[in-house]
């Protein structure tokens, strides 16, 4: 009789740690059996909820780049200017009740050296500090040179900032094409070959350390959305995306443009003007709004202006104003 009961004891102590593994369902926990065929390690994101986000939701952030000559006088150390330096841009976020800042690499202390750990972890730490959070980074490279060992060097250079934004938390990092070179006009799909294979590296690198990377269309070999559209494709990367400028389609209706790169836009550039940095004819703010609900996107709005010829630059005011209609235009395509 001992021997059965402690036969049942030893059997149940066994079985119990097994249902404690069962999900309501009865299939097994997630990473709960390191055999389970079903859960491997590094599974996949699962969702048993099924809540619906479905829904477009944004918040607006700030690209530092509308500040780019303060900060400038700041980093290369003008004589007889008015500097300003990233601490000073979080406070003038946290002010405004911006949400986000888009910390472009070139106003990093050091620049264009990756800044030092140390650096990072201070702007880091000051910007949670200030319930401000970083929506990216980004900095300037050209993938389309017609020099492998420049692409290379480039290459490394977006990979050590990659690790930058890792460091800073920026879940993305801002990368470009490049421009069309000099006696290539007419070669765009052998030149963009060389883009594409720059950018999957890189985003193969960016996915090891957890920062997608996003390419800005900028009037150069993504000047257009057709260009857009096949550069993306090419590259089909999990971990790579657009970030549509809002500024820099050059064609004659640069919206149609937007409209067809919509599906592949991870973060956002939004300009005063569709039609570049020279115009003074306003975005349609309403019409952005509706493309950004079309495509349910969800996550940042950053804004930037830029200084136009013909009106006098004064980003401490412009800022605040250009960030208030594009709130009274999310407000309105979304409410309150």
């Amino acid at each position: 009789m001992k021997k059965i009961s402690l036969f049942v004891l030893f059997a149940l102590i066994i079985a119990v740690p097994a249902a404690a593994q069962q999900t309501p369902e009865g299939r097994k926990a997630p990473g709960t059996n390191p055999n389970n065929p079903d859960v491997p390690k590094g599974a996949p994101v699962e969702r048993i909820k099924n809540f619906n986000t479905e829904g477009a939701y944004v918040k607006v952030a700030l690209n530092a780049y509308s500040f780019t000559k303060p900060l400038n006088d700041y980093i290369k150390g003008r004589t007889g200017a008015d500097p300003m330096t990233l601490f000073d841009l979080i406070d003038f976020c946290a002010l405004h009740k911006i949400d986000a800042l888009d910390a472009t690499g070139y106003f990093f202390v050091g620049h264009p050296d990756v800044p030092t750990d140390e650096y990072i972890y201070k702007v880091k730490k000051y910007a949670f500090r200030k319930g401000v959070d970083f929506s990216g980074t980004g900095i300037a490279n050209n993938f389309a040179n017609p020099d492998p060992e420049a692409r290379r060097k480039d290459v490394q250079r977006v990979k050590d900032w990659v690790d930058v934004a890792s460091k800073l938390g920026a879940p993305v990092l801002r990368v470009f094409s490049g421009p069309v070179p000099k006696g290539y006009e007419n070669k765009w799909d052998e030149v963009a070959q060389w883009v594409v294979e720059c950018m999957k590296e890189v985003a193969d690198y960016g996915q090891l350390r957890g920062v997608m990377i996003g390419v800005q269309n900028h009037g150069d070999m993504m000047a257009t959305g057709e260009q857009t559209v096949k550069i993306l494709e090419a590259v089909n990367h999990p971990w790579f995306g657009l970030i549509l400028d809002t500024g820099y389609f050059h064609t004659e209706d640069p919206y149609k443009d937007m409209e067809m790169s919509l599906p592949y836009a991870i973060n956002w550039q939004v300009k005063e003007s569709a039609l570049g940095k020279d115009s003074m004819v306003p975005l349609d703010l309403d019409k952005i709004m509706k493309m950004v609900r079309k495509v349910n996107y969800r996550g940042y709005l950053p804004v930037e202006t830029l200084s136009t010829p013909g009106r006098p630059y004064n980003p401490f005011t412009l800022v605040p104003e250009f960030v208030g209609k594009v709130r009274g235009a999310i407000e309105k395509e979304f409410g309150k």
